[in-house]
């Protein structure tokens, strides 16, 4: 089934995100000059005739589109059959496209539908006609999709391919999590509604700087995005987004800035409980992300550690007038996964910052139950309090960061590790009715705080459920807390709770949000 159609299912859509990182290490290609000249000998009706581009025209063509009937787009005859081919096309020797990008072929159930591409320079635009020579094996198809090169031409550091997907490799060049242009009815009953970028303008202004426009479409509504792309090699991917949108009818969750990520199991799959999660292998963890960070406007801070539960939840952050929110692999330490191949502690982190005031709204968590890496089971987004309907033009704007350092972090404590266990002494027989959390927390404001400094663990259960509630230095380790709580979970009614560190009024670390749910 195609991203194409409203009755897509979020585990279809794993497989082609993971499409994107399968070619991470694989040859590039011979770089052609600029569209003027690329290929024009040999191919003279490669493009069309140059016409005037601007943000102005594509807002007018998406609220055009808007306007009328949605029209399902129809597979490319030319669509590749098979994993083999596609990679054939995509990564043999060929002509780039323009600079050091390349493209992506069709290929039949994964990405079957063709995109319009554009290459702009000086305000005009050339539309893509012929794509004889952009593909390897001198293949011949219509184009999916698009990813930009490295100076070397054996890396790709940014990619788009299906629906409205795409991904930056981020400080360690290893290609993680994904961001989309919009989420539409995401964890709702009934099937979630997969928009596409239809159609793209590419201006590329160097090997670290892109700017790409794009038009999206979907049954509900319609929209056009500028993303300008900055490689800060050695440091950071930093894209400055917005986008006009206009709905065809009213949507009921609109999630604006989508990141998708996988979550299998982390350190707290083998809790020593009753029934522990029976997922994992010979790696002591699994993930792309580890954790969903929220900065709200009056000032909280968050930290929900992410889990790969039994059964597809929803969870809302209340986060009005949102200052960031992101997926962040914040464990970074090789021996925590021991994985030489994936490197998982190499994954980027997506930092979302609003840019303008976003209004009142909540930052959503969406976790499905996985037994495979290979697939995204973690999606977050915002969603605003403002209904949406049909007619409407929203506007919005926001940088996305990918990189290996966390963005989240500030002279206040961060959660660094959380550990799970049977409460109690550690020589008694397991209590499935009660259970131990260990949090450590790390940051400066900690630093020279001893025992009897007065800092303290406060969280929002009920007295009845607390059986031991601690926080202490860890011997030897500066600037390091831990927080000890034993408690009684039969019975409980509230499926989480918060936890953080306090002196005296003033707040220490930032709150973390722990499920109940396993």
């Amino acid at each position: 089934m195609s991203h194409d159609s409203p009755r897509l299912t979020r585990r279809q859509a794993g497989t082609l995100i993971a499409s994107l990182a399968a070619g991470l290490l694989r040859p590039g290609a011979a770089f052609a000059a600029d569209p003027a000249n690329a290929g024009d000998a040999a191919n003279p009706g490669r493009w069309g005739p140059p016409r005037a581009f601007s943000w102005e025209w594509l807002v007018g063509a998406a609220r055009e589109r808007a306007a009328r009937p949605f029209e399902p787009r129809q597979p490319s005859a030319s669509a590749v059959p098979d994993w083999d081919s596609f990679v054939r096309l995509t990564y043999a020797s060929a002509e780039a496209l323009t600079g050091t990008v390349r493209l992506f072929p069709t290929r039949r159930e994964v990405a079957p539908y063709a995109v319009g591409i554009h290459v702009v320079e000086h305000g005009m635009a050339r539309e893509l006609l012929d794509t004889q020579g952009l593909f390897g094996a001198d293949g011949k198809a219509d184009p999916a999709g698009w990813r930009v090169l490295d100076p070397s031409g054996r890396t790709d550091w940014m990619a788009f391919l299906g629906a409205s997907y795409f991904r930056c490799s981020g400080t360690e060049n290893r290609y993680g999590l994904s961001a989309r242009g919009i989420a539409v009815d995401t964890g709702l009953p009934g099937a979630e509604e997969f928009p596409a970028f239809t159609d793209f303008w590419i201006q590329q202004h160097g090997d670290d700087h892109v700017v790409v426009h794009a038009l999206l479409d979907g049954p509900s509504l319609s929209g056009a995005y500028e993303i300008d792309t900055r490689w800060n090699v050695g440091k950071d991917m930093v894209q400055e987004v917005r986008c006009a949108l206009f709905p065809r009818r009213a949507i009921q969750r609109l999630g604006i800035a989508p990141q998708t990520s996988m979550f299998l199991y982390d350190q707290t799959r083998a809790d020593g409980m009753p029934r522990a999660h029976p997922i994992g292998d010979w790696r002591p963890e699994v993930h792309d992300s580890d954790g969903l960070a929220i900065w709200s406007g009056n000032g909280e801070h968050i930290w929900r550690p992410l889990h790969n539960p039994q059964a597809a939840r929803m969870h809302s952050f209340r986060a009005d007038h949102p200052r960031a929110f992101g997926l962040l692999q914040r464990d970074r330490h090789f021996d925590h996964y021991e994985d030489d191949q994936l490197f998982y502690d190499r994954r980027p982190s997506l930092w979302v910052q609003p840019r303008g005031d976003w209004g009142t709204g909540s930052v959503m968590l969406y976790e499905m139950a996985s037994i495979s890496e290979t697939v995204d089971n973690i999606g977050a987004f915002w969603v605003s309090d403002a209904p949406v309907r049909a007619g409407q033009r929203r506007d919005m704007a926001y940088r996305l960061t990918w990189t290996s350092a966390d963005p989240s972090t500030d002279a206040n404590a961060h959660c660094a590790n959380i550990l799970i266990g049977p409460a109690g002494p550690t020589d008694t027989p397991p209590d499935p009715a009660t259970r131990k959390y260990v949090l450590d927390f790390a940051g400066p404001v900690l630093a020279g705080l001893g025992e009897g400094s007065g800092v303290r663990a406060l969280s929002n259960l009920p007295a009845s459920a607390i059986l031991n509630l601690q926080a202490h230095p860890i011997d030897g380790r500066d600037a390091r807390w831990r927080v000890t709580l034993d408690m009684r979970v039969a019975g409980l009614a509230q499926k989480d709770f918060r936890v953080f560190l306090q002196r005296g009024s003033q707040a220490l670390s930032e709150t973390v949000v722990v499920t109940l749910e396993r």
